[in-house]
């Protein structure tokens, strides 16, 4: 799978440590000069990437992780961004730039299991200086073994092995290696992340519709064009309806067959977050179909662990 951060608000990497939170807006290539202040958080969400221009893989788009994004129509902080299987960014591993894609397949760069956090103070995309780096700061609501979406108000199981994410959204992700088609880019074997539907401007109010509207551009993004040369044909394996965190979900899973490389799995799973009921969720998977690439069980297993987590701000948690 690939990953590129999806447009959205982000903590501003130009205010300085003397200036209020804000976020600056992000269009997907570039910062914007749009800002605005940032509303109530105790984490701030990783920036996104420090290229000058993000390279054009995909999939978990929320570099399997997070790029933060606060919606504020929603009346509560969500995230967008987060990794499925397949590409991610190429960033290091010491934290500079860290951010979920949305969805893309590309190699995020993320912690494994919250621990060796530390910040290297590289810049953005524009040169600018990213904010604070808190990622190795102990949030509420934590869990050993699971990555921790308080936006989301979910919690994410981290299969043995994998890196993952938490704070404002949250991913898991195994395996990276060389993209196909784009060798100077890393995807993922596997991949999960989280991000609140509107994120992505679905605005069906459905876990039903917010599933079919999704997989299509998942399955793009996972496994398109500029990592994998693009996908030539799909199958649908499953299209259910499933409970999640003691939520009503509903889940689609394809089978991609992609021009180059490796073929895969991709899902989308929506369901309202357990922090109000009524905002939509999406989990995006991305599973390579390789040796080398977890079994399409874990997908299922996954999705039995997601549970409910304490949103910010509120008295609600699992």
């Amino acid at each position: 799978m690939s990953d590129t951060s999806p447009s959205g608000w982000y903590p501003d990497p130009q205010r300085s440590a003397d200036d209020p939170p804000r976020e600056r807006r992000w269009d997907g290539e570039v910062w914007t000069d749009e800002v605005r202040a940032a509303l109530p958080a105790t984490f701030a969400a990783p920036p996104p990437p420090k290229r000058e221009r993000p390279h054009p893989v995909r999939w978990l788009r929320a570099r399997p992780f997070i790029a933060g994004i606060v919606l504020g129509a929603l009346g509560m902080l969500v995230v967008g961004g987060g990794i499925t299987a397949g590409v991610v960014a190429a960033s290091d591993d010491d934290g500079g730039g860290h951010r979920p894609s949305a969805f893309d397949r590309r190699a995020p760069g993320g912690n494994k299991d919250n621990r060796d956090n530390k910040g290297n103070g590289e810049k953005g995309p524009r040169g600018e200086q990213p904010g604070p780096d808190t990622r190795g700061q102990k949030m509420p609501g934590m869990e050993d073994g699971f990555a921790t979406d308080l936006a989301s108000g979910i919690k994410l199981p981290v299969p043995d092995g994998w890196k993952s994410q938490s704070g404002m959204g949250a991913s898991i992700s195994t395996g990276e290696y060389k993209c196909p088609t784009a060798p100077d880019q890393t995807c993922l074997r596997g991949g999960v992340n989280s991000i609140p539907a509107k994120a992505l401007e679905i605005k069906a109010t459905t876990a039903k519709a917010v599933a079919e509207a999704d997989i299509e551009k998942n399955a793009e993004e996972s496994y398109g064009t500029q990592a994998y040369g693009g996908i030539t044909s799909h199958d649908e394996l499953k299209a259910e309806a499933v409970k999640v965190a003691g939520q009503d979900g509903y889940l689609i899973r394809w089978q991609v067959v992609t021009k180059t490389g490796d073929d895969g799995y991709v899902q989308s799973l929506a369901f309202p977050s357990p922090a109000d009921g009524k905002t939509m969720i999406l989990v995006r998977y991305g599973f390579d179909i390789s040796d080398k690439a977890p079994k399409l069980t874990e997908m299922d297993t996954i999705t039995k662990g997601i549970k409910a987590a304490r949103l910010m701000g509120s008295g609600k948690s699992a």
